[in-house]
């Protein structure tokens, strides 16, 4: 049997300590908690494995799929170089309070460290509170002592970047880079996979116990990078109705696609999955002669490297992230 449908994956929803309830109330994740702070859409970390919700592979997980379908499922050079495993880690993210003040290692020291991944990642601004930040980069040079000496002194904050957000924002976020999702923000995040973060700050919060969390102090010194940019941000041209760039790096593309009419979606030059986020609007309809699936705003689907053409209509004007490895 082959896989001849886009495929849906049932959330797997994390409660943090910074988490609210805008992931049930905005984006309709089915929780009653009060601090879901994470959706993960498609995952293969650790024993976080999706789960299939739609069609006749419900209740696959994304592991048995990939065993069972290979590069049908991924495309051949994406099978070729990480075998079973699933490359991209897919999430919403809710902060109510702000993230703690971290970095991630790259691939060799994750490697060295963890036998993991490292952890590039890219964030899509879906909503914002009005003067909502984010933390991304130092905003000057800053040396290693420099730095050690705001962190023994707790004044790390002046000499970090913090940047006002708001809808449509996009941030990529390499290897070494300190960063934190402000307060009120809700956005949609693509890595790879790993869930390696190492934490430098977190704003001497404690739980309900009375704990702090753990920081990774020394680990992080060997993996920050201290280089400033002029803007951290990422422009992108905003057109209608067609498929815009707005990342692409050795780990993942993302394009854009503001759509308000049918769009013919050839991926034949494609080997890769392609996956598909909607991050404003009611949502869509993919649709073929083999299947026809929605996706609704805060939904993520998976389409088969397998399945090259079909069609996506408008429900109404609607915003999509589309994901592949090139």
């Amino acid at each position: 049997m082959s896989v001849n449908y886009p495929i849906k994956f049932k959330p797997i929803l994390k409660e943090k300590i910074w988490g609210g309830k805008k992931l049930s109330k905005i984006l309709h994740k089915k929780s009653d908690k009060n601090n879901i702070g994470e959706s993960w859409e498609i995952s293969d970390v650790g024993e976080d494995i999706s789960v299939v919700s739609n069609g006749v592979l419900q209740g696959k997980t994304l592991q048995e799929l990939i065993a069972t379908y290979k590069s049908e499922l991924v495309g051949e050079k994406v099978y070729q170089q990480f075998g079973d495993k699933f490359p991209l880690l897919i999430k919403y993210i809710d902060a109510k309070e702000p993230l703690s003040i971290q970095l991630h290692p790259n691939d060799e020291l994750a490697k060295q460290r963890h036998n993991s991944f490292g952890k590039t990642e890219m964030w899509y601004v879906m909503q914002a509170d009005d003067k909502a930040n984010l933390i991304v980069g130092f905003k000057k040079e800053v040396s290693k002592r420099e730095y050690i000496k705001h962190l023994k002194n707790k004044t790390l904050t002046d000499i970090l970047n913090f940047e006002t957000v708001g809808k449509g924002d996009v941030y990529f976020i390499p290897t070494g880079r300190v960063h934190a999702i402000g307060a009120g923000v809700i956005l949609a995040e693509i890595q790879q996979t790993s869930d390696i973060t190492y934490r430098i700050y977190d704003w001497d919060r404690q739980d309900e116990l009375g704990n702090y969390r753990d920081l990774h102090t020394e680990n992080a010194l060997d993996a920050i990078d201290f280089n400033t940019k002029n803007s951290y941000k990422t422009d992108y041209i905003k057109e209608s109705n067609k498929i815009l760039n707005i990342i692409d790096c050795q780990y993942f593309t993302t394009n854009i696609l503001s759509i308000d009419k049918k769009i013919k979606i050839d991926n034949s030059n494609k080997d890769s999955f392609i996956i598909y986020m909607c991050v404003e609007g009611e949502g869509v309809k993919l649709k073929s002669d083999k299947f026809e699936e929605n996706l609704s705003y805060g939904e993520t689907i998976l389409v088969p490297a397998s399945l090259k053409y079909f069609e996506i209509l408008p429900i109404n004007n609607s915003k999509l992230l589309e994901i592949y490895i090139k």
